[in-house]
């Protein structure tokens, strides 16, 4: 009898068991439109096929192209309860034809459900499909690109074998590129709309923070002596103009001469032939207060002060205690960094654009998300051969002390007004390779075709388009320089074949 109970109370644990993990998410739309926002609608049921009426929490979903293929390709993606039991709503916008994973997770009592589901996204076509009938083939071509065709099948050197090209393969358009859903989703391409925006007429460049060479100062010795007390010991050291640097033992009896001369001026009672001697030892380094301790005690003095000829941070001290010094060397070196240079290497073909009190906006590469703005100064008026740029001398206050000479900048110099609305696309879906620049064009049925562009003025990530494009094309903003290989090998088999 206990036996028979154990045993029931065993199955009908099991039972609930497998009910509970019979949960499962269930796909209420296959398929869905291309590049257009929509919602798919999931629903969670048991395993008796019927929707789960607890209520569901914890949601969460992404959305990634080609469950097999592409799982770092992401869409955005949302997820929201829905009004029917068991069943929720992703609001997503799948950018390319095919197979998307949709990856649903959710709490039932604190059980989680996960449930990685296919939904593919389709594109109506525009053209008429071909009719059914064999395919007429071309040629061969080679399998790694290189121009070479073959009339029949055959092998290269690796023993890869030729790809046949069908009729329906080759374009009418030079250079234009069909490419099959599978393909497209490898290459991660994705297409966005041409619109139009005001554009602003801007220079970007790169640069390094320098000193500004009008608040440096340099303290040398004007007579040879020692170093005897050192009163500011370390570089980095923030001074004040006329603050001591150091006490030193003259040496040179030049020095004593001209206080026995300026003392005995003013002993003999000569005002005027005292005060051109006080200005000539000033002209030594001899401090005011020197020359008023050696007017009080009337002997000259060996033991002088020196002080710092400008406020700022000590960049360099080669002043030691004990140490000899000569006439002429330097001692210490002030930079004052409250204003600092940044020196912008501007490019050749953008320095028409480039005036003389133009404002700059400046960025670090430590703090991305403040600017610092900023003067246009000086055009230096010659370009470097190596790089073919020019500096740009801009004016930055160095707020709170934060920049660094030597520190690199990102540099933006407002070169005029917002133009008119114009035609506008991302800076990634040009194509540039130094003599020219192509967009392109998506149509239907995985057929692109290249637009050769004249550009305009660049706004952050976006570019001005001159001729080439009109408001309302599909434009491939990624995976283009693909699409821009196989243009350029179709073209390049279209012309060894008319050979």
């Amino acid at each position: 009898m206990q036996r028979a109970l154990f045993a029931a109370l065993a199955l009908a644990f099991a039972v609930s068991a497998s009910a509970q993990s019979g949960l499962r998410w269930t796909l209420l739309d296959a398929s869905v439109p291309a590049n257009v926002p929509q919602q798919i609608r999931l629903q969670l049921i048991d395993g008796s096929a019927k929707a789960v009426t607890q209520p569901i929490s914890a949601l969460s979903v992404r959305v990634d192209m080609s469950p097999d293929a592409m799982a770092a390709m992401t869409a955005p993606a949302k997820v929201s309860p829905a009004k029917e039991p068991g069943a929720v709503v992703v609001e997503t916008k799948l950018y390319a034809p095919g197979r998307w994973a949709v990856i649903v997770s959710g709490t039932v009592k604190g059980k989680a459900v996960k449930a990685t589901l296919v939904v593919t996204a389709t594109v109506k076509s525009t053209q008429t499909a071909p009719a059914a009938g064999p395919r007429h083939l071309l040629y061969y071509r080679n399998p790694m690109g290189l121009a070479d065709t073959s009339p029949v099948p055959k092998k290269d050197a690796m023993g890869m074998a030729y790809i046949p090209v069908y009729s329906d393969d080759v374009t009418t358009v030079r250079g234009a590129v069909r490419l099959s859903t599978e393909k497209m989703q490898r290459a991660g391409v994705r297409t966005s709309l041409v619109t139009r925006m005001a554009v602003a007429k801007a220079v970007r460049a790169t640069g390094t923070v320098a000193a500004d060479e009008n608040r440096q100062a340099v303290l040398s010795a004007r007579f040879t002596g020692f170093v005897e007390k050192l009163y500011v010991s370390q570089t980095g050291d923030v001074v004040r103009a006329g603050q001591p640097l150091m006490r030193v033992w003259a040496e040179s009896s030049e020095v004593l001469v001209k206080e026995a001369d300026y003392i005995g001026s003013l002993q003999s009672g000569a005002p005027e032939h005292a005060a051109m001697a006080a200005s000539l030892l000033r002209q030594y380094g001899i401090t005011q207060s020197d020359l008023n301790a050696m007017a009080k005690s009337g002997v000259p003095t060996r033991c002088i002060t020196i002080s710092a000829p400008a406020s700022g941070t000590v960049m360099e001290k080669n002043a030691v205690l004990g140490m000899h010094f000569a006439t002429g060397d330097v001692l210490f070196k002030t930079t004052d960094v409250s204003q600092l240079w940044v020196l912008a290497e501007v490019s050749e073909r953008d320095l028409t654009g480039v005036k003389v009190g133009q404002k700059a906006t400046i960025s670090f590469r430590d703090n991305p998300a403040a600017s610092f703005d900023g003067k246009v100064l000086t055009v230096y008026p010659q370009i470097d051969p190596a790089t073919r740029t020019v500096k740009v001398r801009i004016a930055v206050a160095n707020k709170e002390g934060r920049l660094r000479i030597g520190q690199y900048a990102d540099v933006r110099i407002e070169t005029g007004a917002p133009s008119a609305t114009t035609v506008a696309i991302p800076a990634s879906a040009v194509v540039d390779d130094g003599t020219r620049q192509v967009a392109f064009i998506a149509l239907a049925d995985g057929l692109f075709e290249p637009r050769l562009l004249k550009l305009g003025a660049h706004n952050g990530d976006m570019v001005e388009v001159l001729s080439g494009l009109k408001d309302g094309d599909r434009i491939v903003t990624t995976g283009n320089f693909l699409l821009d290989a196989e243009s350029n090998l179709q073209t390049a088999l279209k012309t060894f074949g008319s050979k």
